[in-house]
């Protein structure tokens, strides 16, 4: 049976019972990066909280100052982008981003905020939507290549950071043949992504107006501004005595390295807190300090939004066609 074909009702117990499973499957997800870490003791992870004098309710107030900047400039991207296709209100922006970020925390590197995000809006707008929202994170990843790359050199010239240079140049190699041979079959037509040509793809691209590709650019380059300081600012309540600029080598760094070794290997929290490990290890900060920098950042910028983003998983409702 088909489900269009089913009655009202069901229908609506189904849709509901959708909406909830995404919701509890997010909790539990968090739950389980919380209490079942093996990397951080959760509960010494509060104990050290607590008994630092450095989270006082001013810090607390400002690092979550920072969390709001931080969406506050993503969901302004967002409606920048969109847009393009249908003007949207700050409102319904915030609701499609934390919705969406709800939706897709638990899937593998958030691939879950593609449809997520295009199921707000009419199916004829679906594709479009869904490649918006593959530049705004491709300008977000731009900003956080340029600037790790950047990062990455004075890393090099600063500290002693141990770079294999023959299985660095390897894989490169490697990473720019697929590219061209998925560029080649893309050029032939005989490949699609996510129902767009190459060709199609160019052209979306330049129909979309300078002045928003810029407009987006900008708002992603003080995102990362902010959760970077965000970052550093941590550092400085756990006691790590560490100038900005030497802190920013190495927060830039591993930013750069968590996005792109997740793009390969799914272990999205495993890599992430490694890396953060490795790198802060070289500047002498413990592990333990690292791996609680990560996790409360993965609290105040994923936990926390999500939370308000249930609600709206909770209270969506499919657009009708007819809908402009």
């Amino acid at each position: 049976m088909h489900f269009s074909s089913l009655p009202y009702k069901t229908k609506q117990f189904f849709f509901v019972l959708i909406k909830l499973s995404i919701v509890v499957g997010a909790f539990y997800f968090i739950y389980q990066k919380l209490l079942k870490n093996e990397d951080l003791d959760f509960y010494q992870f509060l104990e050290v909280l607590s008994k630092n004098d450095a989270f006082s309710p001013k810090n607390v107030t400002f690092l979550l100052f920072l969390t709001f900047l931080n969406w506050f400039f993503e969901i302004l991207k967002w409606k920048t982008l969109v847009a393009y296709i249908r003007k949207i209100s700050f409102k319904n922006a915030l609701e499609q981003s934390l919705g969406a970020l709800t939706a897709s925390l638990f899937t593998p590197n958030r691939i879950g905020e593609y449809g997520a995000k295009a199921i707000y809006f009419k199916s004829s707008k679906r594709k479009q939507v869904m490649l918006l929202n593959l530049i705004s994170n491709m300008m977000q990843m731009s900003v956080t290549v340029i600037l790790g790359l950047i990062g990455l050199g004075f890393m090099r010239i600063v500290y002693d950071l141990n770079i294999n240079y023959f299985k660095a140049s390897r894989f490169l190699v490697l990473v720019l043949l697929i590219g061209l041979f998925a560029f080649i079959g893309l050029k032939q037509n005989k490949y699609k992504i996510k129902g767009f040509a190459i060709d199609r793809l160019k052209t979306f691209l330049k129909k979309l107006p300078k002045r928003i590709h810029f407009i987006a650019f900008g708002l992603s380059f003080l995102r990362y501004a902010v959760f970077s300081f965000q970052f550093y600012f941590l550092l400085l309540l756990f006691g790590i005595e560490l100038s900005y600029y030497n802190a920013m080598i190495v927060i830039t760094s591993m930013y750069l390295l968590s996005s792109v070794i997740p793009s390969i290997f799914i272990f999205d929290v495993i890599i992430k807190g490694s890396v953060a490990v490795y790198l802060f290890s070289i500047i002498g900060v413990n592990e333990f300090t690292s791996l609680s920098v990560v996790t409360i950042m993965w609290l105040l910028n994923f936990v926390l939004p999500s939370v308000f983003g249930s609600y709206y998983v909770l209270n969506f409702n499919f657009p009708k066609d007819d809908d402009s």
